[in-house]
């Protein structure tokens, strides 16, 4: 057999291994083991992507056995995601409302961030999708709040993009140029036509100076929260490689395997 850390260098071998973790119906302990500061430690992705999976599949494996604690059915791996691309929303059917309120929480959210943007996110501290956070990431409304601002960064430096004076009289070109002779203007044009004018009114060009270093400046604004997502999301890490490790390398070892 392959040694474990070898196991542990791609992706799809992370989830995999994470994903034995949930025919085990082990419950998981807050304090890290022995097994992980010693030999059955997890080797951990060196990619960003690598460290996304392990942590989103460890989240999955947590969700799937809370909800069978409650008797309901785990959630399919490939179904982890939800159709709006949010990782942390699970797709369920609307009339199930059994298995809503064991995901997401019951009665009115107690979580509430309004971006700069103006739009307010919410969630719920009960469910369990919040006990798989608070799991892996030790304080679920801080997690909560943190990567609502820092997922939305791009949107509000587009915010502050489209109240520049310049882009604003950019924009009225464009109108302006994708407004046919005749007749209103189409609600999307033609992306030939689009495209057209976003060259002749200069709101391509303008678009490409001003949103990286309007994005810039939103990240340096917000800075302690990008250090804080950092610092939750290594915590997150850490604690989904523990998880592997307190449950699957004592199964491995059982069948004679070792670990290098």
């Amino acid at each position: 057999m392959r040694p474990l850390r070898a196991l542990c260098a791609t992706a799809p071998a992370v989830l995999a291994l994470l994903g034995a973790l949930a025919l085990t119906g082990c419950t998981t302990t807050t304090e890290t083991t022995g097994a992980t500061a010693g030999r059955g430690a997890l080797a951990l992705p060196t990619t960003e992507r690598g460290k996304d999976a392990l942590i989103d599949t460890a989240q999955q494996v947590l969700v799937d056995q809370c909800l069978t604690r409650h008797g309901l059915p785990p959630r399919h791996p490939s179904d982890k995601r939800h159709p709006s691309g949010d990782p942390d929303r699970h797709p369920v059917p609307a009339d199930d409302r059994a298995l809503q309120a064991a995901l997401f929480g019951r009665g009115r959210p107690e979580l509430s961030v309004t971006l700069a943007t103006g739009y307010t996110v919410t969630a719920h501290t009960d469910g369990c999708l919040a006990a798989a956070q608070r799991e892996l990431y030790g304080d679920q409304a801080r997690w909560f709040r943190t990567r609502v601002v820092v997922n939305n960064l791009r949107a509000e430096a587009q915010q502050r993009m489209r109240r520049d004076p310049d882009y604003r009289a950019a924009t009225t070109r464009w109108a302006r140029c994708a407004t046919p002779a005749h007749g209103p203007r189409p609600e999307r044009p033609d992306t030939a036509v689009s495209a057209r004018c976003a060259r002749q009114s200069g709101l391509a060009r303008l678009r490409a100076r001003l949103e990286p270093a309007l994005l810039a400046r939103v990240r340096a604004d917000r800075r302690d929260q990008l250090t804080t997502y950092e610092q939750l999301r290594t915590r997150a890490l850490h604690r989904a490689a523990a998880l592997y490790a307190e449950r699957t390398v004592p199964v491995i070892r059982e069948k004679g395997s070792t670990s290098s």
